[in-house]
């Protein structure tokens, strides 16, 4: 429905906003309890006033705004956003659509599970965002489409971070999927491509390579490669884990100046209504001097586990990669 755009009166707008006899005027200021914020006056070529003069002719042809009504996961707010948080497998479903005057789209974060690792650092799962109305700071690797909604169910799986060999597992949101992380490699073997890479294994025969991010393709990319094992001196180890945002480090023999590869840095968001980094690279093993060190966004430095619910990679050696997060933002009012 709309204001009629000829004969308007004070009553059709009534019927369009609502309202309690006796009408006046004064009720219909956008940003109160009737008229939306920035409600668009289509014929007068501007939005409703929201104080000051105000006339029954700026209202022909605007339309009273309408929300998405949804359920599932843990829900929370943020200004005029709804949040859905996934930690597990469930549901999220969109009960009823709204209008372009107020949403008919969602916003998503999709992070799968980070791998694990041995001599390499494990590979983040991939990372993928929306932020089409851009009322949030969100990632550099955001998506500027949102989902239409549709009146259904949208089903959600939550990827587990892999074990110490093991790569990790994918996430899934609706129509958005991302893959599990790479897990590092071995002291003589690759890493393995994932979301993002794992780093290559320390190696005792010649460099070992990290595995490529990204896989399989999408854009924007999900991840990135996984960072070089070598061992020019004889004292191999391996490279760091790729993360959202960069690629992990190779490993430096270089005399006493020799470590193990840092884990690439994750992606930072506020789609939940707080700043949170995800998928974090994970460090390769312990190396004398330096131990490698784990990027941010739930990597894990040498030794430990990439965080549960940021899609961390774990970090050698041995270390297991994090489990992943779905999140879904619309605007409710």
């Amino acid at each position: 429905m709309a204001v009629p755009s000829t004969n308007t009166s004070l009553g059709g707008v009534q019927t369009e906003f609502g309202g309690s006899n006796p009408i006046q005027i004064s009720e219909y200021y956008s940003g109160g309890p009737l008229v939306g914020a920035g409600t668009s006056a289509p014929v007068a070529g501007g939005t409703i006033p929201s104080s000051g003069q105000i006339a029954v002719g700026q209202f022909r042809g605007a339309v009273a705004a309408v929300f998405i009504s949804a359920s599932g996961g843990s829900v929370s707010t943020s200004g005029d956003y709804k949040i859905h948080t996934f930690t597990g497998p469930g549901t999220f479903t969109v009960n009823s659509v709204g209008n372009a005057a107020g949403s008919e789209k969602f916003d998503y974060l999709v992070v799968a599970g980070g791998g694990g690792a041995r001599g390499g650092g494990g590979g983040a799962g991939g990372v993928r965002e929306s932020n089409e109305p851009g009322d949030w700071s969100s990632s550099p690797i955001k998506s500027s489409s949102s989902i239409s909604a549709s009146a259904q169910g949208y089903p959600v799986s939550i990827g587990g971070g892999g074990g110490n060999n093991s790569n990790g597992s994918g996430s899934t949101g609706g129509p958005i999927s991302s893959s599990g992380g790479g897990k590092g490699g071995n002291f003589n073997g690759n890493g393995a491509s994932g979301g993002s890479g794992g780093g290559g294994g320390g190696s005792f025969g010649g460099r070992r390579s990290g595995g490529s991010g990204n896989s399989p393709s999408v854009s924007p990319p999900q991840g990135n490669p996984g960072g070089n094992g070598s061992n020019s001196d004889g004292n191999g180890a391996g490279g760091g884990g790729g993360g959202a945002t960069a690629a992990g480090s190779n490993n430096s023999d270089m005399g006493n100046n020799r470590h193990a590869g840092d884990g690439g840095a994750g992606a930072t968001t506020s789609i939940s209504g707080s700043s949170v980094a995800y998928g974090g690279g994970g460090a390769a093993g312990n190396q004398s001097p330096r131990p490698g060190q784990g990027g941010t966004g739930g990597g894990a430095n040498a030794g430990g586990s990439g965080s549960g619910n940021r899609g961390g990679g774990g970090g050698g050696f041995n270390g297991s990669g994090g489990s992943g997060i779905v999140i879904f933002r619309y605007k409710y009012q």
